[in-house]
């Protein structure tokens, strides 16, 4: 078992940061898009919660 875990620790450490630079673009991507779609859902004008109805 310590043998795997150390194989492991050394393949991981020469992979780099691609897998963390990766989960970093996908989080921003998905955050970027919720952004947006939090920010301009407000600008539709289909609507109905109008004052003066």
């Amino acid at each position: 078992m310590p043998h795997t875990v150390a194989l492991l620790a050394a393949a991981a450490k020469d992979q780099g940061p691609g897998a963390t630079l990766r989960i970093v673009l996908l989080a921003s991507i998905v955050g970027a898009g919720l952004l947006a779609w939090f920010l301009l859902r407000g600008y539709r004008g289909d609507d109905n919660n109008d004052v003066n109805d």
